[in-house]
């Protein structure tokens, strides 16, 4: 399934080098397909480095005929230096992610042009006019098609790497094949799962106003109960290839098209990280909405909408997951054969509706782990970062984080995604103690 020269060997650190801008512009002009599609002379090619993320370098590069997209990965974590050294072989999991996702969501992800392993660099389809989704909800835009793009990538890449779609020996094979991003991984158990809840160097916050928020985290036993049981099923939970940072800093948007990009963090894990880390997103920009206001109630028509949108990404989910397995079911889980006739067909239907209810249980624990996480620890969004009064910023965020706790703590009273959503908004307009101060 994923070919022989899957598995990653080493990072090769003596063939490797940063490529910057001049380096770059003589190695894609050593490749004549990628020259051809630029066009020109390389000379005239236009060449930015736009990378807002936290690891890795990212260019446009636009010629007379075209433009591309290359990304390359740093050895070390961009947004804190060379102190926090980091892998190489990140670049061929994303690249090996990308592949398997194209087969599954064919348009959903952008097109792979070239792949170097030994310069952990990506050469990909340039995504235009597509922005960061992350950036049009801050502007407040709704995107119209995003609820069924982003489930069908959902639906399609987490079921046919399950064992309800792959032979065990073919899912086995899939595990191994991404075993060795356990580096990443790591960064995920530690960043979500551990540091927000303890004293830990890199954690920040709204200071002052959270202040207390913080304390309460670390002091709180129920949350680091419900936190750690959420890191262990992380960890030990192999369901699906997932995505494995999938944010809106991770989606590429316009009016009529979405794309998936970044998926670096691939491993298989749980199903309901990838489901949970949409829903957050959507959740933090609901809350972070009132902060961007200019007037009262100016973005109430898209605060309706990221609503509407939250239930739509479950409901659409979960139906489009359990057509699949009704209908392509070839994996070794739930054999047809235990489930013969009209009474098998009816249990196992049981059995399915069963089990997406566990799923959706497990979306809502982790949909409050990545809330809490972007709030309290290393890397924030521009959701609330943009909130310029930071006053208004941990009010919004302090609502976010009201609501990520019940998820987790007490997720069984969230049975429905209308539960969640009709939390949110009871929400809206809730004020902490230091609101008053």
């Amino acid at each position: 399934m994923y070919g022989v020269g899957s598995s990653w060997t080493g990072d090769r650190a003596g063939d490797y080098r940063i490529l910057h801008e001049a380096a770059l512009r003589d190695y894609l002009a050593g490749l004549p397909d990628l020259k051809a599609l630029l066009g020109g002379d390389p000379a005239s090619w236009e060449i930015t480095e736009v990378g807002d993320g936290n690891l890795n370098l990212v260019f446009i590069v636009k010629g007379d005929r075209g433009g591309v997209a290359v990304k390359q990965a740093l050895p070390y974590v961009r947004l804190v230096g060379e102190s926090w050294p980091l892998p190489l072989s990140r670049a061929h999991y994303e690249y090996l992610a990308l592949s398997r996702q194209a087969e599954l969501a064919p348009g959903l992800v952008p097109a792979l042009l070239h792949h170097n392993e030994k310069l952990a660099l990506t050469v990909m389809e340039l995504l235009e006019p597509h922005i960061i989704m992350r950036k049009g909800l801050v502007a407040a835009t709704q995107y119209p098609r995003f609820a069924g793009d982003i489930t069908t990538f959902m639906a399609r890449t987490l079921f046919f790497t399950s064992d309800l779609a792959l032979s065990a020996a073919e899912k086995k094979e899939g595990i191994a094949a991404f075993a060795g991003n356990h580096a990443l991984c790591k960064i995920t158990e530690d960043l979500i799962f551990t540091d927000p809840y303890r004293i830990a160097e890199q954690n920040r916050w709204t200071a002052p106003y959270l202040d207390g928020l913080a304390a309460s985290l670390r002091d709180d036993m129920d949350l680091h109960v419900a936190i750690s049981r959420l890191k262990l099923k992380f960890m030990a939970s192999p369901e699906a290839l997932l995505h494995g940072d999938l944010h809106t800093g991770s989606i590429m948007v316009t009016g009529s098209q979405t794309r998936v990009i970044d998926p670096e963090f691939a491993f298989y894990g749980p199903m309901g990280f990838d489901v949970g880390a949409v829903l957050a997103n959507l959740l933090m920009a609901y809350f972070a909405s009132a902060g961007h206001e200019r007037s009262p109630g100016e973005r109430a028509a898209f605060e309706g909408w990221v609503l509407e949108t939250v239930e739509q990404v479950w409901t659409e989910f979960a139906g489009k997951f359990l057509d699949l397995w009704r209908a392509s079911a070839s994996g070794d889980a739930y054999p047809v054969s235990l489930f013969a006739g009209e009474k098998g067909a009816a249990r196992l239907e049981a059995e399915r509706q069963a089990y997406m209810q566990r799923l959706f249980a497990d979306a809502v624990g982790f949909a409050a782990a990545k809330t809490i996480r972007r709030i309290f620890g290393l890397a924030h969004n521009i959701d609330f970062e943009l909130i310029e009064d930071p006053k208004k910023r941990a009010i919004s965020e302090a609502r976010a984080v009201r609501l990520a706790r019940a998820m987790m703590v007490e997720t069984g009273a969230f049975r429905t995604i209308a539960d969640v959503t009709g939390a949110a908004r009871k929400l809206r307009d809730w004020m902490p103690e230091f609101a008053n101060g």
